[in-house]
């Protein structure tokens, strides 16, 4: 029989969201001050965090820019562009997490350097702005086909698409300063340390292109996702889902101080490399203490090369709760990692194999 979680319902999502790609440098500055973009191959990026805030009452952006605009027309009735600029909310301050970013003129030539940013565009209604993205952003399907390379940016390749926006989870100093000197504006959306940053970076995304009501519109989606994701869990009293969400068959795994042990703890998961953790959100840890932890659920990505049968051959794992009962859940490494709209999709996974296990 397994084990389900207590339920508790999230402070921050009554009132108004994300992981985890796992890649492995993810978002965090190097030497030369660039992040490596999540979604890249190699193994634990997208996932920082420590905690949900409470996310309740208006989304900051859409306060921020409730003032009224000018809607008056010239004498022969037809808006001019300084008018049309105005009624769009431009020229604006985007308050983002990486300081403020001024865009004068609502954007028409967006790059996305980010695949969590390419998501958050379209569903947003951005997506006819966006001109070129990097070659991890694979959603959605009419996105253009990635052709810049987030991870090592090339300058003049990114100039070449004549951007007047680019959107990256962070950049080398240098390209960020040939960007800007070429008249880009540049604007950061680092990895997600929180379900409230999910909802901030996509009200700064909907600022930021003049899309702010379908920002509002996706971040009600993503809130209403989860609270019914929330409410198809058993609340039945019994003890919680202890999870253990495998990085690699090294044994690296995410605690709840990572974007996607967020995601468990808000799903009231208890996550077994809590006590274990060191202080970076992805412990290293052995077998033997997966095993004598007992997990009741075992979450792994398809991004590693293996499946479902290789972990419960392993031996001893047979005598975790996780492995008896069938609850070995293989996800899709984008929506494990990006923590944009489609993080429902990633809880409902999870909820989905709790509910046919039970």
């Amino acid at each position: 029989m397994t084990h389900h979680p207590s339920i508790r319902r999230p402070i921050g999502l009554l009132a108004i969201l994300l992981a985890l790609a796992m890649v492995a440098a993810a978002c965090g500055s190097d030497d030369d001050g660039a992040a490596a973009p999540e979604g890249a191959s190699s193994s634990t990026s997208a996932e920082t965090g420590r905690s949900s805030e409470d996310g309740a009452g208006e989304d900051p952006a859409a306060a921020e820019i409730a003032e009224d605009t000018a809607d008056e027309t010239t004498a022969g009735g037809e808006e001019t562009a300084d008018e049309a600029v105005a009624e769009a909310g431009f020229p604006i301050d985007v308050e983002t997490s990486s300081g403020t970013v001024t865009i004068a003129e609502q954007p028409s030539r967006i790059v996305s350097l980010s695949p969590t940013a390419t998501e958050i565009l379209f569903a947003v209604g951005a997506g006819d702005q966006v001109v070129a993205v990097d070659i991890f952003s694979n959603h959605p399907a009419d996105a253009p086909e990635g052709t810049l390379d987030g991870f090592t940016p090339d300058l003049e390749a990114i100039l070449a698409t004549e951007p007047d926006l680019v959107v990256a989870t962070g950049l080398p100093e240098d390209i960020t300063a040939g960007l800007e000197s070429a008249g880009v504006v540049v604007m950061f959306n680092p990895a997600a340390a929180s379900f409230d940053d999910t909802f901030d970076q996509v009200a700064q995304l909907g600022e930021a292109t003049g899309n702010l009501d379908g920002a509002a519109a996706v971040n009600a989606e993503i809130r209403a996702g989860i609270e019914e994701v929330l409410a198809s869990l058993p609340t039945d009293g019994a003890d919680p889902v202890r999870v253990f969400h495998e990085i690699d068959d090294s044994f690296y795994t995410a605690s709840s101080a990572s974007f996607i042990g967020q995601v468990y703890a808000e799903m009231g998961f208890e996550n077994i490399a809590d006590p274990l953790d060191d202080g970076s959100g992805f412990p290293l840890i052995d077998g033997e203490s997966i095993i004598a932890a007992d997990p009741t659920l075992i979450v792994f990505t398809d991004q590693v090369g293996y499946g479902v049968d290789e972990i419960t051959a392993r031996p001893g794992w047979d005598q975790t709760t996780a492995v008896a009962s069938g609850n070995v859940v293989q996800v899709d490494a984008d929506i494990a990692s990006r923590w944009g709209p489609r993080i429902v999709e990633f809880m409902q996974a999870i909820a989905d194999t709790l509910l046919v296990s039970s």
